[in-house]
């Protein structure tokens, strides 16, 4: 890989973690780079997982402090966060992308809509507890985001804040945190693949990708201080929009 290409992609990183962060479409800025970088759609897949782990790191060392003491209510979210990124890497090592490439944009589209209707959404639910329901959403979320991953900050946007009582501000971090995992647990998979069987990744694309995903996921909290919150929910809406509108016409 050359030099400018390796400095580009650490640039796309940067933007893929604010936008990551911001919108939970971090794909929307890191695939096509790493298409443009000459990178096919499965390599490029592959090592958009491992760059993307940078955000999480990036963000939970800016916010992650938040979460202390919470650790009861934490590891089952990170275990079943672990175990569906695991599952959804086994399933795209075995299966290709096929499978989802058709159903994705539908389910981008629908956790869109729903983030929009979340406040009223969250009144007909009123105080029941969903806890069950978030956590069988939470790893279908994962499993996706480990085959594929492009708009699941989207889809899990909208479900925490349907089925749960977390502050869009606090969801907004744990997306980060959660979904960092799946991509750890994915990543480690593709690692091993890449390894032992040979499996498709580009090492220096992901380098740079996760040198700049950490940057964008430090930095994406900060920026979030300074923009309204109804506002940043329909901006994260209108991307998911736009993202479904790119993977059909792709």
């Amino acid at each position: 890989m050359e030099l400018t290409t390796f400095g580009l992609l650490i640039v796309a990183g940067v933007g893929t973690g604010v936008i990551g962060y911001l919108t939970g479409l971090a794909s929307l800025v890191s695939y096509p780079s790493l298409l443009a970088a000459g990178l096919s759609p499965v390599t490029a897949n592959v090592s958009n997982t491992l760059g993307l782990v940078g955000i999480g790191v990036g963000t939970t060392t800016r916010a992650g402090r938040q979460f202390r003491g919470e650790r009861a209510k934490l590891v089952p979210q990170l275990t079943v966060s672990a175990v569906g990124g695991l599952v959804g890497a086994a399933l795209l090592l075995t299966g290709g992308e096929n499978t989802f490439e058709a159903i994705v944009p539908w389910l981008i589209v629908l956790g869109s809509l729903a983030l929009l209707a979340q406040p009223r959404l969250a009144r007909l639910r009123g105080e029941r507890d969903s806890r069950v329901v978030y956590l069988l959403a939470l790893f279908v979320i994962c499993l996706y985001g480990g085959y594929f991953g492009a708009g699941a900050g989207v889809i899990y946007l909208a479900i925490t804040m349907i089925a749960t009582d977390e502050s869009f501000g606090r969801a907004m971090v744990l997306k980060s945190i959660l979904l960092g995992v799946t991509n750890l647990v994915a990543a480690l998979a593709f690692i091993a693949s890449a390894l032992f069987l040979g499996g498709p990744v580009n090492w220096l694309a992901a380098l740079a990708l996760g040198l700049g995903c950490v940057v964008g996921g430090w930095l994406g909290p900060r920026i979030q201080e300074y923009l309204p919150e109804r506002g940043l929910r329909f901006f994260v809406a209108l991307c998911g929009f736009g993202l479904a509108g790119w993977l059909w016409l792709r």
